[in-house]
């Protein structure tokens, strides 16, 4: 506590110098948190996006699912409503149950395999992007009461050469392993921009899969939409302690390549931080070097009245900690600062919308979000290049010999 105390006077006692270095380790800190609220809500705008198209956070399936030769089996799981139940009260937007199997749609433009998603579309309205007004193209959106009908997305639909009001017929597995065929109506057409998904799926209601199928009250899954992205291990924690009998996965499970990109994307941003966060250790380096010149006499004086070499060396080591710590926090309320202002009135990124597929689905305006846990990383990566930036000036600070140093001019 003694080294403690010495070292925060010491800290203060040119003040000028040591706000100097703060505020340039503060600076590179509020980039950082900046930078990391700025991509947390973009992923949350574009990723979360692309996660709720392709099968949500997490899904609840039968044993034996992922198991299965088949990519899209139909195994029925019980009602899930006692899945639902479980999710009750955790921190997610939505529960969804779907009766899916895998199937084929044809007509005189050929035959095409397809994946048959039965849903309840009034649930699944405010969560998935397919099923807003903002993304129908042509006639209406499903409704749980529909049969006979389905909805199509405008890649599956210009590769049929098909429209609102045409018939196709659909064929799918049953639970008995039976192929179960039916003839259609298109009752209305998404568009989304992405092609290739929307020639994937088409989507009934779940009352008519389950007839369909020979379901009764059955599902094949059900489906989770989580607040946010990249929190998903700790509710597949929770729900494993009151679900059993079932096989609980993530989307990085089903989307292996979103998931790499966005390990590759965190890595790179770690390497990024280190890099800034050393350029600003820099110039703590340099005062801490240039203070043992500084105070020679002090550290002499320090030497003769009993501190030994150790406690000298410690006494620098915690200025330099000291430092970085101030930098850090200032750093951090600078960052959540301008990151709440921008929260409030948005990120204009609509120059980027058409670049990429997926950009497509996030609108024009990106809301940054805080990611608390990834701030105390920053700041602790800032603590700890500190301290190795601080370390060499300590060891030669105790490197004086007090006979010497108290002589010194």
């Amino acid at each position: 506590m003694l080294l403690l105390k010495l070292a925060w006077r010491n800290v203060w006692r040119n003040r000028r110098r040591t706000l100097l270095v703060v505020l340039a380790m503060g600076m590179m800190m509020s980039f950082l948190v900046m930078y990391d609220s700025m991509i947390f809500g973009f992923e949350s705008a574009v990723y979360g996006n692309a996660i709720k198209l392709s099968g949500g956070n997490i899904q609840i399936r039968a044993n034996g699912y992922e198991d299965s030769y088949s990519p899209n089996p139909m195994l029925p799981m019980g009602d899930g409503l006692d899945a639902v139940a479980a999710a009750d009260g955790l921190p997610i937007e939505a529960v969804l149950r779907h009766a899916n199997t895998g199937g084929l749609v044809s007509n005189r433009e050929g035959v095409f395999p397809v994946s048959i998603y039965g849903i309840e579309p009034e649930i699944e309205a405010p969560v998935n992007p397919i099923f807003q007004e903002e993304f129908l193209l042509d006639g209406r959106l499903l409704q749980s009461d529909d049969e006979d009908v389905v909805f199509i997305g405008k890649g599956l639909a210009d590769a049929m050469d098909v429209g609102v009001g045409d018939r196709i017929s659909m064929s799918g597995k049953s639970s008995h392993e039976e192929m179960r065929q039916r003839t259609m109506t298109i009752i209305g057409i998404y568009d989304i921009n992405l092609a290739s998904l929307e020639r994937q799926g088409l989507y009934i209601s779940l009352s008519e899969a389950q007839h369909l199928y020979d379901l009764g009250d059955n599902v094949t899954e059900v489906i989770i939409y989580t607040e946010v992205t990249g929190k998903e291990e700790t509710l597949v924690e929770t729900l494993s302690t009151s679900l059993t009998g079932y096989e609980i996965s993530t989307w990085k499970t089903a989307i292996p390549e979103l998931s790499s990109t966005v390990e590759m994307k965190n890595a790179v941003m770690t390497g990024f931080s280190v890099i800034i966060l050393g350029i600003a250790s820099i110039g703590l380096f340099n005062i801490l070097l240039m203070a043992i010149y500084e105070r020679t006499q002090e550290i002499g004086l320090l030497g003769a009245i009993g501190l030994k070499p150790r406690q000298i060396s410690l006494l620098f080591l915690y200025e330099g900690i000291i430092i970085g710590l101030i930098g850090a926090v200032v750093g951090i309320i600078m960052g959540y600062t301008i990151t709440f202002v921008l929260g409030i009135y948005g990120i204009d990124y609509g120059f980027a919308v058409d670049m990429v597929d997926y950009m497509a689905l996030m609108g024009s305006i990106i809301y940054p979000a805080f990611d608390f846990n990834l701030t105390l990383q920053r700041a602790g990566l800032l603590a700890v290049i500190s301290a190795l930036a601080a370390l060499y000036p300590a060891i030669e600070a105790s490197r004086r010999e007090p006979a010497d140093a108290l002589h010194h001019v």
